[in-house]
């Protein structure tokens, strides 16, 4: 959301000045018993009216406080009329730096260019300051133009404003999208919202197809395999699916898996936001709802080191049927969207090979034993299952009856 807007000009003989602003006060203050700026133009001044070689580009610069971006584009105009031959202006945005600015570039670039065409056209803003010019142009005061901007670039995402007889700004919100992480056949997605509300029958089939199996529990080579589709093509149209924001990726649920704690886990603990209210109603088998209690306690059980079914025994130890009450699944997924738990990985690292490879004399065999690449500690479990078809038990059975010496493999937990 725009905090403020804002006209600055140099002036030869008063330097850096802001003519215009809004709302009122936000750059420099206009009435002293009006509240303080939401940034100190004494301090900023040089890079919002910076040296030339700073001008006719993009620039962004944090507040002091860090609290706020200012996104500008000086821009420079060159010539004879102007008092030491340039006019330098810029028109510049207030955001708060914990949006995403990528979306309000455009904006700016858009009023840089609009208003250095309309000044090498017909003056527009150095005439403006001029009360006593009349061209006979209608012109629209550069005050309310910055007033209209922003209140219909934060309401409506959009703007079509009139500026003169000639010319109009035109400027559009557009979301910022960042690239998606790789997707891999470990993965598993989970829809964000109800596909059926999102979902149109003029989407490519092969996506479609795609959707449809997405179910939660479903890895991405399993999804790929129910839709009769490649593994790459399920792989893309799941990046797709990511860039909208639709879906998130998970690890594949295992009860040989292990889980810890995030920092996050305190606001669970105190139940932020009915964090643990949800999570109730997410995780509890029928209509035995767990407590509040019972459930802070199970996601502080979760420890590095300890699988869910060394976990699962702990509770029924302590005379809780845990698989009862409660869908373990749901409940791990849980802690992992909320950011409450990381799924900790396990390795295999030959000392042997990590050492061949470290003085480049080893190299994975062609045609000798698949389980052999893995061991350089850059690949974990959940890889090795995927791509190899193969049980946790089955892969420490294969480990073993590699040809390396004794105690020379080592499985370790991150």
């Amino acid at each position: 959301m725009i905090q403020g807007i804002f006209y600055a000009r140099f002036f030869p003989q008063e330097g850096p000045k802001i003519v215009a602003q809004s709302p009122p006060g936000c750059v420099t203050s206009t009435d002293p018993t009006a509240r303080s700026p939401l940034i100190d133009f004494d301090v900023l001044q040089e890079y919002i009216i910076p040296r030339q070689a700073f001008c006719n580009r993009y620039v962004t610069i944090n507040s002091p406080d860090g609290k706020y971006a200012i996104l500008g584009y000086p821009v420079v105009i060159g010539h004879t009329k102007y008092q030491r031959n340039e006019f330098i202006f810029n028109f510049g945005l207030l955001v708060e730096t914990d949006v995403p600015l990528t979306a309000y570039e455009r904006v700016v670039r858009c009023l840089a260019s609009t208003f250095a065409e309309m000044e090498k056209q017909n003056e527009y803003l150095s005439l403006s300051e001029d009360k006593h010019v009349d061209d006979g142009l209608t012109r629209r005061s550069i005050e309310g133009l910055l007033e209209i901007i922003k209140e219909d670039l934060n309401n409506y995402g959009e703007c079509m404003i009139p500026v003169d007889e000639a010319n109009t700004l035109n400027m559009k919100l557009f979301p910022y999208h960042p690239i998606p992480p790789p997707v891999r056949g470990w993965h598993v997605p989970v829809a964000k919202t109800k596909f059926s509300d999102i979902i149109d029958p003029t989407w490519d089939l092969t996506l479609q197809k795609i959707i449809s199996k997405i179910d939660g529990v479903s890895d991405v080579r399993r999804i790929a395999h129910s839709a009769a589709v490649s593994i790459d093509l399920a792989k893309t149209a799941l990046r797709h699916l990511l860039y909208y924001d639709t879906i998130l990726l998970v690890d594949i649920f295992f009860f040989s898996s292990c889980y810890a704690p995030r920092p996050a886990i305190h606001d669970f603990i105190s139940n932020k936001d009915g964090m643990v209210d949800e999570c109730a109603g997410y995780v509890s088998h029928g209509s035995a709802r767990v407590s509040n209690f019972m459930l802070i306690k199970l996601m502080m059980g979760f420890a590095p080191g300890k699988s869910i079914k060394e976990w699962i025994m702990n509770q029924q130890d302590a005379g809780f049927d845990v698989m009862h009450y409660v869908d373990i699944r749901r409940l791990v997924q849980f802690g992992v969207i909320k950011g409450c738990l990381y799924r900790v990985h396990k390795y295999v690292v030959s000392k042997q090979y990590l050492a061949g490879l470290a003085t480049g004399q080893s190299r994975p065999v062609e045609g000798g034993d698949p389980m052999q690449k893995y061991t350089d500690g850059c690949h974990h479990f959940d890889q090795i299952i995927t791509e190899q078809n193969l049980t946790n038990d089955e892969i420490m059975d294969k480990l073993k009856s590699l040809p390396v010496p004794r105690g020379d493999l080592a499985v370790f937990h991150k």
